[in-house]
C-alpha cells in the first residue's frame, strides 16, 4: 500500500470513529484525496538562469522599439485601488505606486476584462480574439473539483440556490492537462518576437499545463511559471493565513495547494519567497539582463486570488483592520502596489523608463465568495457575473515617450484590444489570415487619432450567459434563468434600473447583435460541468434572502 493510501485510510478510520455525518465523511475523504493526489517531488530553490541580452546596445533605448511590461493582477476589484478615490478598507490602505503610474500616463475610464473569470480573460488579452473564435470559453478545472464544490456548497450554503453539477459532462470531459489555449492561436508574444523582442513570462499562466499549451510553446522565450496555489507555505514563520471556511472553492484550494514553481517547464522547485515579492525580484533581474534589447515582460501576479495569504510585515503595516480576512487581503494589495513601485524604480535606474510601455490591469473583478463587500464598489456584481463589478477593471498605460501624463481615455476598451494595441506599439504586424476582434487603441492613447468604437461592440460569453455593450447600452441574457437585463450606462452606470421591459426596441437590437456574434461561433473546447449561483448585491458571507438577485454562472 502506498503512503498516500495509508494516510487516506487513516483519515477514513478516524472520521468513522468520530461518528461524523456521512456527508462530512465524504467531504473529508475527498479533500484528503485531493491533497495527496497532488503530492509531487519539489526540489529546493535555485537561481533562475535568465538569458543574458547583449552586453552593449546597438541602438539607444529611444531609437528602438519600446520595451513592454504588462502587469496583470488576479481577482483585483476596481475599488481596491486609491486611484479611483477608493481603496481597501474604506481607503485605509492606499496604492501610491499604482496611483503614480496611472497619473503619469493614461487611465481608461471604461475598461473591461475579457471575461468574468480568469482563463477566458487571459486568452483574450493574449490573442485579441473572443471565445467565439478560439473556443476557450471556460476556466479549466481539475478533476474532482466540480463534484466536490457542489457537495460542499449544499452543506455550507443550504439557504442559497443549489449549485448544479453535471456528472455526465464531467465524466466525458477532457483531462485537466488537455484543457488549454490551442497551439495554433497566435499570441502577442509570438507577434512581438517577429520584431526582435525577447519575451518573458513570470507568474500565473492558466492557459494549459501540457507542453503544447505552455508559455514556451506560445511565444515566450522564458517562463517562470506558477505550478502551485500557495503564496507561501502555510506553516512559514512569516506568513499570515486567512481561510474562508464558508467558501467551498477556498476549501478545495487549500486542500490542493502547493508552493512550487518551474522554469521553462523543467524540474519543479520551491520559489524564493512570498510570490509577489519573489516574482518582482526575478522581474528586476529580467529587466537588467535585457536592458540592451527590446523585451516584453508579462508579470502575471497570483494576488489577490485566494488562498488569502500575506507576509507578516505587510499584515502589521496595514494596521488593525477587521475582519481578519480583510486585513490579510489589504496586506496582499499592499504587496502588489510595492511590486509596481519596484518595477518603475528599476526602469528608472536602467535608463529605460522613457521608452518602456507599462500596462496594468486585472483579469476580472473581485469575487463575492471571499465574503468582503465593497471591493468592486460602486458597481454591482463581481467575479462570475457580467454586471459591471464582475468585468470592469483598472487599465492604466504609462509610456512617457508617447503618452502624455494625465491622459483620460473615456471610450469603452477591453482586454481583447490589448493584443493589437501592444503589437502596434511594438511596430509588429498582426498575423496574416487570423481574424482579430480587438481594436488598436494606440492612436487614442498617443493623441494621434481617435477611436469611438461605434462599429465594434464589446461582447462577453460564458455558455448560456451572454452580454454585449453597444455605445452606452448594455444587455445581459441568461438563458438558463430566462432573464434579461438592459441598462443605459450613461445615465445608470451602476446598473440599478433594468429597462428590458421598458425599452423593447433597444432590447431587440442588442439581442440581434448577440445573435449575429454567436451565429458562426466556435464550439467551446470543453464542456461546462458546474453551474453556480452568484449573488449580485451580497457576498457569500451574508445570508441568502428570497428576493436577492443572482445569476447562474457556468464553468
Amino acid at each position: 500500500m502506498k503512503r498516500w493510501q495509508k494516510i487516506l485510510l487513516g483519515v477514513a478510520v478516524l472520521a468513522v470513529g468520530l461518528g461524523t455525518a456521512a456527508y462530512l465523511n465524504r467531504i473529508t475523504l475527498l479533500l484528503a484525496y485531493v491533497s495527496f493526489r497532488g503530492s509531487i517531488a519539489v526540489a529546493a530553490n535555485r537561481p533562475v538562469p535568465w538569458q543574458e541580452g547583449p552586453a552593449r546596445a546597438e541602438q539607444p533605448p529611444a531609437e528602438r522599439p519600446p520595451n513592454i511590461v504588462f502587469i496583470l493582477f488576479d481577482d483585483l476589484g476596481i475599488n481596491d485601488l486609491s486611484t479611483f478615490g477608493g481603496g481597501v478598507a474604506d481607503g485605509r490602505v492606499p496604492t501610491p505606486h499604482i496611483d503614480r503610474l496611472a497619473a503619469e500616463g493614461a487611465i481608461f475610464t471604461q475598461a473591461y476584462a475579457g471575461n468574468a473569470t480568469c482563463s477566458p480573460s487571459r486568452a483574450q488579452l493574449m490573442t485579441g480574439r473572443y471565445a467565439t473564435r478560439t473556443g476557450f470559453e471556460y476556466t479549466p478545472t481539475p478533476q474532482g473539483m466540480p463534484r466536490l464544490v457542489a457537495m460542499m456548497s449544499r452543506e455550507l450554503q443550504p439557504d442559497q440556490p443549489p449549485v448544479e453539477y453535471d456528472g455526465d459532462a464531467d465524466a466525458a470531459a477532457l483531462p485537466f492537462e488537455q484543457q488549454g489555449l490551442p497551439p495554433e492561436e497566435v499570441t502577442i508574444a509570438e507577434v512581438l518576437k517577429t520584431r526582435g523582442y525577447h519575451t518573458v513570462h513570470i507568474g500565473k499562466w492558466h492557459l494549459g499545463n501540457a507542453p503544447q499549451f505552455h508559455p514556451n510553446a506560445q511565444g515566450f522565450d522564458e517562463s517562470l511559471n506558477l505550478d502551485g496555489l500557495l503564496h507561501l507555505p502555510e506553516d512559514h514563520p512569516e506568513v499570515v493565513n486567512a481561510r474562508v471556511d464558508f467558501d467551498p472553492i477556498d476549501r478545495f484550494l487549500w486542500a490542493s495547494a502547493r508552493f512550487v514553481t518551474s522554469y521553462n517547464g523543467g524540474e519543479k522547485f520551491v520559489p524564493g519567497g512570498y510570490l509577489a515579492v519573489y516574482w518582482t525580484d526575478e522581474s528586476l533581474k529580467v529587466i537588467e539582463a535585457n536592458r540592451n534589447r527590446p523585451f516584453f515582460l508579462y508579470l502575471s501576479h497570483w494576488g489577490v486570488h485566494t488562498p488569502l495569504q500575506a507576509t507578516r510585515a505587510d499584515y502589521e503595516a496595514v494596521g488593525d483592520i477587521g475582519p481578519h480576512r480583510l486585513r490579510v487581503y489589504a496586506a496582499m494589495v499592499r504587496a502588489l502596489d510595492r511590486s509596481v513601485g519596484r518595477i518603475m524604480a528599476k526602469l528608472d535606474a536602467e535608463g529605460l523608463a522613457d521608452n518602456t510601455l507599462v500596462v496594468i490591469s486585472s483579469d476580472n473583478g473581485a469575487p463575492g465568495y471571499i465574503g468582503l463587500s465593497g471591493l468592486n464598489a460602486p458597481y454591482r456584481g463581481g467575479k462570475g457575473s457580467f454586471f459591471e463589478g464582475g468585468i470592469k477593471v483598472p487599465l492604466f498605460v504609462r509610456w512617457p515617450a508617447r503618452v502624455a501624463p494625465g491622459t483620460q481615455v473615456p471610450i469603452p476598451a477591453a482586454h481583447v484590444d490589448l493584443m493589437p494595441t501592444l503589437a502596434a506599439a511594438g511596430t509588429a504586424a498582426l498575423p496574416q489570415g487570423v481574424a482579430i476582434d480587438g481594436r488598436n487603441l494606440l492612436p487614442t492613447l498617443t493623441g494621434s487619432g481617435t477611436q469611438d468604437r461605434a462599429d465594434a461592440p464589446l461582447f462577453w460569453s460564458s455558455g448560456y450567459y451572454k452580454a454585449v455593450r453597444d455605445g452606452d447600452w448594455k444587455l445581459q441574457v441568461n438563458a438558463k434563468q430566462d432573464k434579461v437585463w438592459l441598462y443605459n450606462l450613461a445615465s445608470d452606470p451602476e446598473e440599478r434600473t433594468n429597462l428590458a421591459a421598458a425599452q423593447p426596441a433597444r432590447r431587440a437590437a442588442l439581442e440581434a447583435l448577440l445573435a449575429a456574434h454567436h451565429r458562426d461561433s466556435r464550439k467551446p473546447l470543453y464542456a461546462s460541468t458546474l453551474s453556480m449561483p452568484v449573488r449580485i448585491d451580497k457576498t457569500l458571507a451574508e445570508p441568502f434572502e428570497p428576493d436577492d438577485e443572482f445569476v447562474y454562472w457556468p464553468n
